[in-house]
Order: structure tokens, then sequence, then C-alpha cells
């Protein structure tokens, strides 16, 4: 079964091409995370479903969330979904550790 990565728009896959310039090491380790997801869609750490922000809910029309740890303070993080033939992954952002926690309240 073949794994498709893909960014949720293209603004968020335009950032991620300007972070070779910007952030080397980001976009190195961006770059990781999107490969070991390909490998394994699975990866990442589920988050349950009543945890997972509404306003992500919302913006994106997703019923799971998955959690890839970067380097220390910052998280990418993705959705899964099926068709007939493949997996596909939805890279939703990046983010650092403090915009983290905003996101899910802590």
């Amino acid at each position: 079964m073949e794994c498709k990565v893909k960014f949720i728009d293209l603004e968020l896959k335009h950032a991620f091409e300007d972070l070779e310039k910007s952030d080397p090491r980001l976009f190195k380790e961006v770059n990781k995370a999107i490969q070991d997801i390909c490998q394994n869609s699975f990866c990442g750490r589920n988050v349950k479903k009543k945890l997972i922000p509404k306003e992500l809910v919302q913006k994106h029309k997703i019923d799971n969330l998955w959690i890839y740890n970067l380097r220390k303070d910052w998280r990418l993080l993705y959705s899964v979904g099926r068709d007939e033939i493949e997996i596909i992954a939805v890279i939703l952002d990046w983010m650092d550790h403090k915009d983290y926690e905003k996101l899910f309240k802590f």
C-alpha cells in the first residue's frame, strides 16, 4: 500500500519550502518527519478524539490528530486519511512549544 504525505494547503507547503533557507535545521527535521510518516503513518502520538482542539476540527474538517515530536520545543501536527488504494497523511502545521501549549490550552 502506498503512502502519500501532503500539506493541508499551498501556504503551508510554501512555508515548508522557505524553511530550507530560513531555518535549515527545522527544515531537515520536518523533512525527516515526513519520511517517517510515509514509512509508518501512525508513528506519531495519537490525540484522543475528545482532546483534539475544536479549532482544528472546524478549520481542517479532521476526525483524528497525530503529533510528531521534532526538536525539543517543536511539534508537527498531522491527520491520517485513507481511500481505497492509499493512506494519506496530511501535514496540518508545525509549531513551537509555546503555540502548541496555547492550542491545547495547557
